[in-house]
């Protein structure tokens, strides 16, 4: 059976620039935070202690949001007390919860000491890109050989990275904390997949809706259930940010944070829901901020004299350019040739046929007001006159 014709289009690079935009800005702020280069501020801040205004943040935004794109109609809804109100299903639940754990992990681990965002960044997009075809092979779908090798580079690109480890500090906090990040995400993309990742629109915008639902819940209840428990720093930074949330310094910031994450969760998870295969679609994703990383790092060099990514860091940045280059519409310049081939073969055959066209004797034109004569009809058409009409010569 011949494969059904694939269509097209710009709308995912759209996409993947409005997630760049918010991801570069999103990262460099967690630093100007927790180094304490933010106004007001005398010294670090705990990644835990920004925590829960950044995620009351997203959690707000998330379903203002929503109802700016008029989405809630898409919401399944189950009847209580006689109202139908939006209720997410249980795989959207399970999913909604890996997205919870991804957004808090995700802002964490830019908070770790020793960590640079490019470190941050090439970590959590590595264990990501090898699940991406993991999932494809699970679900059967077809990856074209572009998607493979753009996969490639952009492994390629965090082992280069992570020849630079001399300058890196790896603490136990940031590995459990990228351990988690990677959990989140084989909770969410069987269920994407599953239910949502395909080209009817009202199923992408259902999933979407429920999704951010159970996540915008589950990211501010857990951290406030760890910071009621109160054992250890860790959960006493989360019960300080919750209790000192009006009081703070750190509430602005953290709010800005949590509003540009909101941001990027809706490019970053229009990208996923795209009906391209994973192997497509995560490392575009994970290019995009890869690339806002490297602009966060020299914002944050130029303005506060941080350091400069390294030169391994801006080999693996290089990489990443070429494995974008093999996502985008490059990879189609045979059908665009052979297009663009077809259809200056046609202009030709036009102008050629018109020349040919000006060599042969036209009719002479009938005056104004009369009609033509047999003899004329003949004469143009090929028949002769007779009696009751006209025959062929």
């Amino acid at each position: 059976m011949a494969r059904a014709s694939r269509r097209y289009n710009l709308r995912i690079w759209g996409l993947a620039l409005g997630y760049f935009s918010f991801y570069a800005p999103y990262s460099a702020l967690i630093k100007i935070v927790t180094t304490g280069l933010w106004p007001g501020l005398s010294g670090s801040v705990s990644g835990f202690q920004l925590l829960p205004a950044t995620v009351i943040s997203t959690a707000v935004i998330l379903p203002l949001i929503v109802s700016l794109m008029g989405w809630w109609k898409y919401a399944s809804r189950r009847q209580f007390l006689g109202l139908a109100i939006p209720f997410p299903s249980r795989l959207v639940f399970l999913s909604g919860l890996g997205t919870a754990i991804i957004i808090g992990t995700t802002t964490l681990a830019y908070t770790s000491q020793g960590v640079s965002i490019l470190l941050a960044l090439l970590l959590l997009r590595g264990g990501v890109l090898i699940i991406a075809p993991s999932v494809d092979f699970c679900f059967k779908r077809r990856v074209r050989w572009f998607s493979w090798l753009a996969l490639a580079l952009a492994l390629t690109s965090v082992l280069v990275a992570l020849v630079d480890v001399h300058n890196y500090q790896m603490t136990r906090v940031a590995a459990l904390n990228i351990a988690a990040y990677l959990t989140g995400y084989l909770l969410r993309l069987p269920c994407l997949n599953r239910l949502a990742k395909c080209e009817d629109q009202g199923t992408t915008a259902r999933y979407f809706v429920e999704e951010q639902m159970v996540a915008a819940l589950l990211l501010v209840a857990l951290p406030a259930i760890l910071a009621v428990i109160g054992r250890g720093p860790m959960m006493m930074d989360l019960r300080h940010g919750f209790t000192d949330f009006f009081t703070s310094s750190i509430t602005l910031p953290g709010l800005l944070v949590g509003a540009l994450y909101a941001g990027l969760y809706v490019f970053g998870t229009l990208i996923y829901l795209d009906r391209r295969e994973n192997t497509f679609c995560i490392p575009l994703n994970r290019c995009s901020s890869l690339l806002s990383g490297v602009l966060a790092t020299y914002a944050l060099a130029f303005l506060f004299q941080q350091h400069p990514p390294s030169l391994a860091q801006l080999g693996s940045s290089g990489l990443i350019i070429v494995a974008l280059l093999l996502l985008s519409p490059l990879h189609h310049g045979r059908r665009v040739a052979s297009k663009l081939r077809d259809s200056l073969g046609d202009a030709l055959q036009e102008e050629l046929d018109f020349v040919a066209d000006l060599g042969q004797p036209s009719p002479a034109p009938v005056p104004l007001g009369q009609t033509a004569l047999p003899e004329d009809v003949a004469g143009i058409s090929g028949l002769t006159p007779d009696e009751g009409g006209f025959t062929a010569k």
